[in-house]
């Protein structure tokens, strides 16, 4: 994640507080839900180039041996294979 964790309330707030402000939104729920629900979007979104990550690194185990060796270029592999996967899913990082 690129942007610390405890700032997450912080923008969260300050996007439901601007839309509700603006008229942009009509709430059904206490405004306190709506920051709670946008926190947790928030959180998930940021949190998709982690969960990538962590899916490239299981995808290289299989070539651990190879990359030990100094056949592949750990790094250059990482990001050929997490650029394939950006693309494939069309995931915006």
């Amino acid at each position: 994640m690129r942007i610390p964790k405890n700032w997450i309330p912080y923008i969260a707030n300050t996007i439901i507080e601007n839309l509700l402000k603006k008229n942009m939104i009509e709430s059904i729920v206490p405004k306190e839900q709506l920051i709670e629900e946008a926190e947790k979007l928030i959180l998930d979104e940021l949190m998709v180039e982690d969960r990538l990550n962590e899916e490239v690194r299981e995808i290289l185990k299989k070539y651990e041996s190879e990359i030990e060796k100094g056949k592949l270029d750990y790094r250059k592999l990482f990001e050929m294979t997490k650029q394939k996967l950006v693309k494939q899913r069309n995931l915006v990082l």
